[in-house]
């Protein structure tokens, strides 16, 4: 009886697994088919190296708005979820931010006027007239920022703070040495960039309570060196404020003279 039972139970199963066979082979299932995964995406320019630090702050506070930017190349669609960046707080403390910024700019003369007479030396490789997307502190669900404090007292060998003039009077040769606070602002992208493949300007932008403060972005090795990444090609430093717009002059070649700088910062994002 137990020997009829254990063949019964075998051939019900031989049974179920031809008909559970036979239903899948002839009407396949659309949703069996794995997702494609999602890719890691990173870059940075490196650690700072303390040859310039470039003024980058909303308007506010009795202060024009000044941007600094620098270049970054996606070779395919890409979302950016966070960023860091490395700067000085002159004349002010960590406590004092009150609002950060990202603007992501394309290479002139896309988002640009290319009709009308610039006038800096040159505007071939610099951010276009008009950013492509930008995220603040400001408005609710767009990012959030954290800070930290890397060195209670850094310097660095030269500055662009007000000096960012319109030809012929562009090359000031920068402002002089500038210590402070070096923090890294850690941002997070509530609302995400989706971003094409393309290349691109990163401009981060922080203001600070007090009158006198500012934040100066701070540069970083050019050619980029490891653990930075490097990529070709790579442009440079550039930088204006409300005066100036939409123009923007090379903060190496134009105002200091005879160099080109990159700036501080990393982007994490994934590739759908």
């Amino acid at each position: 009886m137990k020997e009829s039972k254990r063949y019964l139970f075998s051939a019900i199963s031989v049974v179920a697994f031809l008909i559970t066979f036979a239903i899948t082979t002839t009407f396949p299932m659309n949703n069996t088919r794995p997702a494609s995964p999602s890719s890691g995406f990173f870059f940075s320019t490196g650690d700072p190296d303390s040859l310039i630090a470039t003024a980058s702050r909303p308007e506010g506070r009795g202060k024009i708005e000044t941007e600094s930017a620098d270049d970054f190349l996606l070779t395919s669609r890409t979302m950016l979820t966070e960023a860091t960046f490395t700067g000085l707080l002159f004349h002010g403390g960590h406590g004092a931010i009150r609002e950060v910024a990202v603007e992501i700019y394309r290479v002139f003369s896309k988002d640009s006027d290319t009709t009308r007479v610039p006038q800096v030396p040159t505007r071939m490789n610099s951010p276009s007239d008009k950013a492509f997307d930008t995220r603040s502190s400001k408005v609710l669900g767009q990012l959030r920022f954290s800070v930290e404090v890397i060195d209670p007292h850094f310097s660095a060998a030269n500055s662009v703070i007000n000096g960012i003039n319109p030809s012929p009077g562009q090359n000031t040769h920068g402002e002089g040495a500038v210590a402070g606070k070096e923090v890294r602002i850690h941002v997070m992208f509530d609302m995400p960039f989706d971003l094409p493949a393309d290349h691109y300007f990163f401009v981060p932008q922080v203001l600070l309570q007090g009158h006198a403060g500012n934040f100066l972005w701070l540069s970083a090795p050019r050619p980029i060196v490891f653990p930075g990444t490097p990529f070709s090609p790579d442009l440079q430093s550039w930088i204006r404020n409300a005066n100036l717009d939409p123009d923007w002059l090379r903060i190496g070649a134009d105002i200091v003279g005879g160099t080109a700088f990159n700036a501080s910062f990393s982007l994490s994002g994934v590739v759908p």
